[in-house]
């Protein structure tokens, strides 16, 4: 039974993000973007228990591909869309789908990339996805920080659709967030990136998600000699 666990909770993230999709097509993307949010959780305990409990298998790893198309590929290119349709750059809404195509691509790849198991090649999708779901918080919580001038823009939008979806498949070499234990000495970087990430949120709240994915990208490169070192 308890192999079954993980696939629940993946399953769960797919059913989070299907509903959150609905909520977009009713224009209801503050919603969509809390459900999203919790995909992320999902997302992130399904790993964690499969690890717990020793359960990982192949079908696993597909499954949990499917929902994060759908919960971090499909709907955050539905949240540009929807905002670019309602732009001066409405005819060029179709850009959006940037986004779901190349986070299907980076997916593909992870499944079958073998160097993929302690880091990331290329920027994560749930990352991305948390990106652009965080413009509709922003807009709606946060409406005289300056984040909120250059979400409305919707160059901008196109920009940073097409900027964050290349860093989905491009080579970029990224830490990835798993504690193989909790010695410092093995985990100055995570530590390092997890204490900014939590001062970064306390003091720009929800206008920090994009900045805390900047500095993930940042740290991974200024480091990479250290930390990718074979």
């Amino acid at each position: 039974m308890r192999k079954h666990i993980p696939n629940l909770l993946t399953i769960t993230n797919l059913i989070c993000g299907c509903i959150a999709l609905q909520q977009v097509f009713e224009g209801n993307l503050t919603t969509a973007a809390y459900l999203i949010g919790l995909s992320a959780l999902f997302d992130f305990m399904d790993g964690a228990t499969a690890r717990l409990l020793k359960v990982s298998n192949a079908l696993g790893k597909e499954l949990d591909s499917l929902a994060d198309l759908v919960s971090f590929g499909v709907v955050p290119g539905a949240v540009v869309f929807q905002l670019l349709e309602s732009s001066s750059l409405g005819t060029y809404s179709f850009i959006a789908l940037i986004i779901p195509a190349l986070s299907a691509y980076r997916l593909a790849k992870f499944n079958i990339d073998e160097r993929q198991t302690d880091m990331f090649i290329g920027l994560p999708v749930p990352a991305n996805a948390l990106v652009f779901l965080s413009f509709p918080l922003i807009a709606q919580f946060q409406p005289n920080h300056i984040l909120t001038d250059w979400i409305a823009t919707p160059e901008v939008l196109v920009i940073a659709s097409i900027v964050f979806s290349i860093c989905l498949i491009t080579e970029l070499p990224l830490f990835a967030l798993k504690f193989k234990s909790l010695a410092f000495t093995d985990n100055k970087l995570r530590y390092l990136f997890m204490i900014l990430a939590v001062t970064i949120i306390v003091f720009m709240q929800f206008a920090a998600i994009p900045v805390v994915v900047i500095l993930y990208i940042l740290l991974s490169l200024i480091f990479r000699k250290t930390t990718f070192a074979k």
